[in-house]
Formats: C-alpha cells, structure tokens, sequence
C-alpha cells in the first residue's frame, strides 16, 4: 500500500494505466526500477539539489563532485530552501543557498551561468502542492531528454522539495531518473526527525510514495560516523588554494569549541555513493511508509529502494583530499 495525496491506495497491478498525483500513468516495473537502481558503471549525468548555507557540509560535497569530471558530467546544481536560525523563511533560505554555491564556483573557476538554478521558495507541504521554480523546469526538461539506459542522477542533499515538485507535475519522469537522497534516520532509529526530512515531510512523502529509482541514506545510525575534526581540516583542506580555505573557515566556524570536538560531514555520503558504491553498501528494501508522527512504519507489498547501511568515512575524506591538492597544485 501507499499514499497520494493523503490517501491510501493499493498498488496497481502488472502494467495497466493507474493514477498517481492526479495523472494517468503506465506503472515502472519492478524490474525496470530494479535495474535504474543498479549501482553504475561509467561516466554519469548528475544534478546536485543543495540547500548550500544551511550548514558546513554542502560545500563539500558540491566541491568533491566538481573535482570529480571522470565519474561525473554535472549538469546543473540547484538552490534547496531551507528554514532555520540562519533564515528568515524557507525562500530565504533558498537564495542563501543560492549565493553560497556561487561563492564556491568563484573559488573553483567554474562560470554559474546556465549551471546554477534558483529552487522553489516555499514547501511541498501536506496538500502535496508542486511549487514553480527555475529549478523545477530544469530538472523536469533535463530527466526528460535522458533515458532508462542513460538516467539522469539527482544527488539531494537538503529539503525534497524541488524534487518533489518535479514528480509532482511530471510523474513520468521515473522512467529516466535515480534520485539519492540525504534523507532521515537509520530504519531502525526511534523516529526520523532528521532536519531535511522535517523540513518537508509531505514532500518526503512524495518521493517515497510516487515509486521512483530511490538510493536512501540515513543520517543517524549509517552517515553519523562521517566526520572529521578541525586538526585534520588544517592540515589537508585549509592549505589548499582559496577554495581549501573557504571550506575549513566553514567548518571551524561551525563551533566556537573545538577541543575533543568532531564534526559530521553528512552531505558527502551520496556523492560517496556515486563515486564508488562499496564506500557506502547498501540493499534493495520495500520503500519505507513515512508517517505524519515522522516515524518509518513498514509495508513489504511497497516498490523496492536501494538503502544505504553503512558508510565508510575513509575512502570517501581521503578521496576529497587527493583531489582538493591536486586541483590546487594545478593552479
């Protein structure tokens, strides 16, 4: 079983049409969905969706995947809102978000214009309401020029909600995506009240119910033991160019504390992922159901997921730090 919109509904059989969100649909098989969530070979299309200012550890995953052109052809990053003590509103948020990733290009020599996109100001919410933005026409136009034999992936790293309008308005584009999302507490964790998750659990919703290609990565419980310290941001990110000092002036900011301190550098774990799945193992599981109370219930009729069980924090650092010296060396 399911939700759409708030309403339970079964899962439809074989292949006939069948209505999601308010559109007719011809379903994904599982073995269609089983085979977009193979991890992948090769070079791969990607889009980063980052609420880039929230926090310290956007910045270095969107470093890592820009230094990454073998693995990844990046297609377009786009602003996530956010809400917190550093915003006055989830719109606010979002061109925090905005300005920060254009701070980070500055320091990488990469131009924004036609990569960097604005992302919705406001949330999905409980109506499941798709919200208009740049980034939402992006993504929808770019997983539609793409193909189940060449998917686009969506690296999430914040609030779903850009995401979640996207699936909203254009259902169909399950077919030619995989999204991997940041998103919650490990499955057996009390509750999932994990900041991008809360931020927009009816979005959450969304994505978990409308059976798209999902790679899940927890926070608690998996992604937690990825952190690093401020002895170890010294002496392998800080010297390294305008942008290594960028990003530990980000990091040491973070607390005013630093003795016996470490912090988590959550956001990487997807791109981890990407770069090389046995640094982030994982199995194939029945979607979890995310209920209102933003606790995991489970019904094993549900499509299948990839979900992440563990990350190993050194190959995903140590790979960041070879490329942040070798890309500073070149300059």
């Amino acid at each position: 079983m399911g939700y759409a919109g708030g309403l339970r509904f079964a899962p439809p059989p074989a292949n006939p049409p069948y209505e999601l969100f308010g559109k007719t649909l011809m379903t994904l098989t599982d073995a269609a969905r089983l085979k977009l969530l193979t991890p992948p070979a090769g070079r791969l299309r990607v889009v980063l969706d980052t609420d880039t200012y929230n926090e310290i550890d956007d910045q270095f995953a969107l470093v890592q995947m820009l230094l990454s052109p073998e693995r990844f052809d990046v297609e377009a990053i786009y602003a996530a809102p956010f809400f917190n003590a550093r915003a006055d509103s989830p719109g606010h948020g979002m061109e925090l978000s905005y300005q920060e990733i254009l701070r980070l290009l500055e320091r990488l020599n990469i131009a924004p214009d036609g990569l960097v996109h604005r992302g919705v100001t406001d949330y999905v919410g409980p109506g499941k309401t798709a919200r208009t933005a740049p980034a939402v026409d992006d993504l929808v136009a770019r997983a539609r020029a793409g193909s189940p034999g060449n998917p686009l992936y969506v690296i999430a790293i914040g609030a779903i909600s850009n995401v979640a309008s996207a699936l909203l308005r254009a259902p169909d584009i399950i077919y030619r995506i995989v999204v991997v999302w940041l998103g919650g507490h490990a499955l057996e964790w009390p509750d999932t009240i994990e900041f991008n998750l809360k931020q927009d659990v009816g979005g959450a919703q969304v994505l978990l119910d409308s059976g798209v290609p999902l790679v899940l990565v927890p926070c608690r419980g998996v992604t937690s033991r990825l952190h690093s310290t401020v002895p170890e941001i010294e002496r392998y990110v800080e010297p390294h160019g305008s942008i290594g000092a960028f990003l530990a002036q980000r990091f040491k900011e973070y607390s005013s504390d630093h003795m016996g301190w470490a912090k988590e550098i959550w956001d990487m774990a997807p791109v981890g992922w990407l770069l090389n799945p046995l640094w982030a193992p994982s199995v194939i599981i029945p979607s979890p159901v995310l209920t209102e109370q933003m606790t995991w219930s489970v019904d094993r009729r549900r499509h299948p997921i990839r979900y992440v069980t563990y990350v190993d924090r050194n190959p995903i650092l140590k790979d960041f730090f070879v490329k942040l010296r070798d890309f500073a060396a070149s300059k």
